[in-house]
Formats: structure tokens, sequence, C-alpha cells
């Protein structure tokens, strides 16, 4: 029910130019999110890992927070099917599971979560993850515009929805921790809990992103050290 409000709410936005294309994973690409909530996402758990907003062969072809094809499908065990969104960028065409580009990002999270704890079972007894915010913004070239180049009124708006929806459920996970991955997660989450009352803590790890030259050296020895500083037990 919280997902179909925040889809009416985020619907009314409008994005001009340099955004060409706007695309909402919880509508197109409802069922698997849908499974992913159902099976890894009901309980509550001592720490929340909040990404920024879905990528372009991740979370924007599977529904999934950083989600990369293979880790979705093959450890996760989820492929339900994905529609094809009414306007679609002619260089990001949404294939679902079909599509056959890696999620970097996505590739090094789920990649280490499988190495470290064996089973989603596992991982998610401790972790949720979960997005800032469900949409992406393409330009007209192709590139990705992240939520933080937005412009000032457009972020506005999009932030007072995306605050209110992290805010429900953090209240329903009700972590120890609220653990950014990057900077601009771990902002918006601090600013987006003030006036919510949870007994939260929060923290920050490096972005898995291949635009970092840290990530890219290494990004899950990097990671589990910050955790490891954050008190964060890992088997």
């Amino acid at each position: 029910k919280s997902t179909q409000a925040v889809v009416r709410e985020l619907k009314k936005l409008e994005f001009d130019e340099p955004v060409t294309h706007v695309y909402n994973p919880l509508v197109y690409a409802n069922s698997p999110h849908k499974e992913f909530l159902e099976r890894y996402g009901q309980k509550p758990v001592d720490y929340v890992l909040l990404g920024m907003n879905p990528g372009p062969f991740g979370m924007v072809q599977t529904g999934v927070p950083f989600g990369e094809i293979a880790a979705v499908r093959d450890w996760m065990g989820i492929s339900a099917p994905v529609k094809v969104p009414k306007s679609q960028h002619p260089k990001r065409l949404i294939q679902g599971f079909d599509c056959t580009r890696s999620e970097v990002s996505g590739a090094r999270l789920w990649g280490w979560a499988q190495k470290r704890f064996g089973t989603p079972k596992k991982f998610f007894k401790q972790f949720a993850v979960l997005n800032y915010c469900p949409l992406a913004f393409l330009e007209e070239s192709g590139k990705n515009r992240t939520p933080d180049k937005l412009q000032v009124e457009e972020r506005e708006a999009l932030n007072k929805i995306c605050d209110k929806a992290l805010g429900r459920f953090i209240q329903f996970y009700q972590p120890k921790m609220v653990i950014g991955i990057g900077v601009y997660a771990e902002k918006r989450a601090k600013l987006a809990l003030e006036g919510v009352k949870v007994d939260t803590q929060f923290g920050r790890i490096l972005h898995p992103s291949p635009a970092s030259p840290l990530a890219n050296r290494g990004w899950a020895k990097a990671a589990e050290k910050q955790l490891k500083a954050l008190n964060v037990p890992l088997p």
C-alpha cells in the first residue's frame, strides 16, 4: 500500500530538460520488486543499507535495489516478468531479465553479500537494502542524471516524497543503524529522519560505483573495513 501511495505522489512530479526520460521501476517492474520485498523485506533488521536511486542496468531493469541481473535471478531466485514502460529512451531500453549488461555497483554489492553471507536468507536477516529515490533520470544522450543534479525546485519536490517514504520504511524496519551507500544517501537519511520517531544511528560506506577510483581499487575490502569501524558484525 505504501508503495502505491509513493507511486501516486511521484506521478504528479514534472521534470524539465536536461532530463528527457524518467523511469519508475516500481510501476513497470512491480512484479520482481514486490517479490523482493515479500521474500527479503518483511522483518525488522539491525541495519538498513541505503542507496541513492536506480542504476540503468540494475534496478531500472529488475525492480530490485542495486539489482544486477545475475545476482537477482541466480542468487535471490527472482525473475518475475517486467513490463515495458510507455516512454523509453532509445539508448536505454527496458529489457528486464533479458538485459545483457551488468550493473557494476550491483555486481559488487551482491557479490560481496553472497561471498560473505552465503545465502540471501542469512544476509537479509541482518540487512535491508533500499534506495532513497525510486526514479531514474536520463538525459537526451542517454546519460544517467542523479537526483542531486536535478533543478532545485524539482529536487525539493522529489525529496519531500522520498523523505516521507524512507521515514515509513525505517519505522517498519526499526534498525540500529541506517548506513548510506555513499555520501548523498547518508545525508538524505539524516535529513529525512529528523522528525521521525526512531532510535537509529547513521553511518556510511563507500559507493561501489565504477566512477569511484577508490571502489575500483577494491570495493569489498574498503566497505568491510568501514562496516567493522561502525561495529557492524559480519560472519
